[in-house]
């Protein structure tokens, strides 16, 4: 006899990003050991000398050693000064400090396309069109 079974799909339960965030990781370290026992936030801010925000950083350390940068952000009025890579370069630091070997993001071509080829990271993939007239450009660096 067949068994059948019935699903809901419902609206996301932010109860549920728990679940669902360590199920992915069980799954993924029952296929490749991790590295570092737990993932470790590195989110640094930039502020001016009346302390006001101008810019920071969001990344994390991976299960496999792996800086991950999620945004990086720079009020445009301080663009061009080196506040974006003095934050890259000292998430970057404290992240060898803390074992990574690599460093991996995404960025599109009219965001910082050229910024991080000039800090050293090399692209590794990329998809044409999207979105419409642009890239979403991947991208790595050897952290040595």
């Amino acid at each position: 006899m067949e068994k059948t079974f019935e699903f809901t799909v419902e609206n996301f339960d932010r109860k549920s990003t728990k679940k669902i965030i360590d199920g992915i990781i069980e799954y993924n370290l029952s296929k490749v050991s991790a590295t570092n026992h737990i993932s470790t936030p590195l989110e640094f801010t930039v502020k001016n000398e009346k302390g006001t925000e101008i810019g920071g950083i969001l990344a994390e350390i991976g299960y496999w050693n792996e800086l991950e940068i999620k945004v990086l952000w720079v009020e445009e009025s301080y663009r061009k000064k080196g506040i974006g890579t003095l934050l890259l370069q000292y998430a970057e630091k404290t992240a060898k400090e803390k074992g990574a070997e690599i460093s991996i993001l995404d960025t599109f071509d009219f965001q910082a396309e050229n910024f991080y080829l000039k800090n050293g990271y090399e692209p590794i993939g990329e998809i044409k069109d999207f979105p419409k007239g642009h890239r979403r450009i991947y991208l790595s660096k050897k952290l040595h």
